[in-house]
């Protein structure tokens, strides 16, 4: 068997260098790329050191953990215990999720016979499986892991990030209550150019077994003033509390927006809770989220603790 050091000796050097810059993106420590070749140069060297027999005493537990905290303390320094620490644990954490995508990856393609081959008993009773992985397919699969990896941790920081901003939403029209979650808006400032009235977008979706059966999947295509005049003279229960509000939306001329009226509307925002009267509800014939995270955009003035005085809480 030929044995070439020098490729192995490049691939973790590449390896190292890439699981040491994820673990500064996942901690949020900026590295330097020095440090960052001179640690991952450390690793490398090790991993050749299994080559040399006399150095075999080398590969002990104790040996190994030492030396990943000098690969960590080489490329990030020591700040204080409680930051090494944060560093270290991520650090571990993307090792055994790369190794184990890798194992995971490996064993998916495997056919059948492949895993039956692999497979020893042992002379008591017991079985094992012997794992051969090739050096390119730990290569190409490698980067593949840790941009997975990537993602999601990405999605999941996206996403908590979001849910700071997600409450709770209670509209009541008429003894007829809709709840969903919704999404503060910071920068919504939509209101009734008239009266000044803020508007909280909602789902159309959410209402339509209250609305006119006609204007089912029409919100998104037809104009909301043609629709409200398809209503003109027709029994439709909530006819007095329609709205039409004017906006305009990204890369789109002025447009209308049918809007409600509604009795009352309740916001839970972690342990916060706001109650108003005066507000509109818009309706966007679309889906809002697209993993339907929230189905209704919160305009800012209603969670605003100043006005309290003039919340209209339930009798």
């Amino acid at each position: 068997m030929v044995v070439y050091i020098d490729l192995i000796f490049a691939a973790n050097l590449v390896i190292d260098g890439i699981l040491l810059w994820l673990t500064g993106w996942m901690v949020k420590l900026r590295i330097s790329w020095w440090r960052l070749i001179l640690s991952a140069l450390v690793g490398a060297l090790y991993v050749v050191m299994m080559f040399v027999p006399e150095l075999s005493f080398m590969y002990t537990f104790l040996i190994k953990f030492g030396l990943s905290v000098v690969m960590l303390w080489i490329a990030f320094g020591f700040g204080s215990l409680q930051s090494y620490l944060r560093t270290m644990g991520a650090f571990y954490i993307i090792n055994f999720a790369a190794a184990g995508g890798i194992v995971g990856i490996h064993y998916l393609l495997q056919s059948s016979s492949d895993i039956w081959n692999g497979i020893m008993f042992t002379a008591s009773g017991g079985h094992a499986y012997g794992l051969k992985i090739g050096f390119w397919f730990v290569i190409v699969v490698f980067p593949l892991v840790l941009i997975c990896f990537k993602a999601v941790h990405s999605s999941r920081i996206r996403r908590e990030q979001l849910e700071t901003y997600i409450g709770e939403v209670v509209v009541e029209i008429d003894g007829v209550s809709v709840s969903c979650p919704g999404l503060l808006d910071t920068g919504n400032r939509l209101c009734d150019p008239l009266t000044r009235i803020p508007v909280m977008v909602m789902e159309s979706t959410l209402w339509e077994g209250h609305l006119p059966a006609a204007w089912k999947g029409r919100l998104t295509q037809d104009g909301a003033d043609r629709l409200l005049l398809e209503t003109d003279g027709q029994s439709f229960a909530w006819q007095d509390r329609m709205r039409l509000v004017p906006y305009r939306g990204i890369n789109r001329g002025a447009s209308f927006m049918l809007a409600l009226k509604p009795d009352l509307v309740t916001i839970k925002l972690g342990e916060d809770i706001f109650y108003s009267k005066r507000v509109l509800i818009g309706l966007d014939g679309g889906t809002l989220s697209g993993d339907g995270a929230y189905r209704a955009v919160i305009h800012p003035d209603l969670t605003q603790k100043e006005s309290a005085t003039d919340a209209a809480l339930p009798s």
